[in-house]
């Protein structure tokens, strides 16, 4: 049985790991699609990989940070299908200078429009659609950095990330009497292309004990298939060995390196 048959879900950084992943497993389960991402040719092809099974997947190529492209998403998708049921807000970027020192304003505002701007954008113009039908669920996929801050992810980033986290609960204070609920997934280290843009990018033999990017897709899924009435607020993914980054740190430190983030 398809879990989200008739249900419509929009999916922001699509094109590329977990957001693809999030897509293709929304797909499995039925869901109608609508992917968003920057660059337009790997969009395509994520949206060909959804389309193997669901065929209503619909790819807008644009950035989150965009209003217009928000509200020409919500308008068409629910133009088309009626609804929106579910909206995931996974897009987010990083930059090669991450530490207070030497991230520049460009970095500063291009790692929040994309990570927490965009989210707040789209939720935006979903929130109407669901008030209105009673029901809905935005789901924001978060990080680690949203806990606690790391040099590995650097200041705008974990900045972004804690705004995800209280963005999350603020949907829940105002929206649940609306029938609206929120969740957080808050993965761990997860082999996806993101990890090139760091300065000193993992090692093979680092990547193969992190997630996979399906392990997020079967969290969104467990978390959009749960009943109106659970509404599961956070969900916590790390994977079962860790790195310890405060040794790499020190050792880096060591090394002669000076104001560059610890990957």
């Amino acid at each position: 049985m398809l879990r989200l048959h008739g249900q419509v879900a929009i999916v922001t950084g699509a094109s590329t790991g977990m957001g693809r992943a999030i897509a293709v497993a929304l797909a499995r389960e039925g869901a109608a699609l609508a992917l968003v991402a920057r660059t337009e040719k790997r969009l395509d092809e994520a949206a060909a990989l959804a389309r193997e099974h669901s065929g209503e997947v619909l790819a807008f190529p644009g950035d989150v940070a965009d209003d217009l492209l928000a509200r020409r998403v919500v308008r068409e998708m629910f133009d088309r299908f009626g609804r929106i049921d579910i909206l995931v807000n996974n897009a987010g970027t990083n930059t090669f200078h991450r530490n207070l020192a030497d991230a520049s304003v460009a970095d500063w505002q291009l790692v929040m429009n994309t990570n927490i701007t965009g989210a707040f954008l789209f939720t935006r113009q979903v929130l109407p659609h669901m008030r209105k039908a009673g029901r809905g669920h935005i789901i924001n996929v978060s990080s680690g950095a949203g806990l606690q801050p790391g040099t590995s992810g650097g200041v705008a980033y974990c900045a972004s990330k804690h705004a995800m986290h209280s963005f999350n609960g603020s949907i829940n204070l105002e929206e649940r009497r609306h029938g609206i609920k929120a969740s957080l997934i808050i993965p761990g280290e997860t082999d996806t292309p993101n990890l090139d843009l760091r300065p000193r990018p993992p090692a093979p033999e680092d990547r193969v004990t992190m997630m996979r990017p399906e392990d997020i897709g079967n969290a969104v899924v467990y978390v959009a298939t749960q009943p109106d009435h659970v509404a599961v607020e956070m969900v916590v993914i790390t994977p079962t060995r860790k790195r310890n980054y405060a040794a790499d740190y020190e050792r880096y430190v060591a090394e002669g390196h000076t104001n560059v983030p610890l990957d």
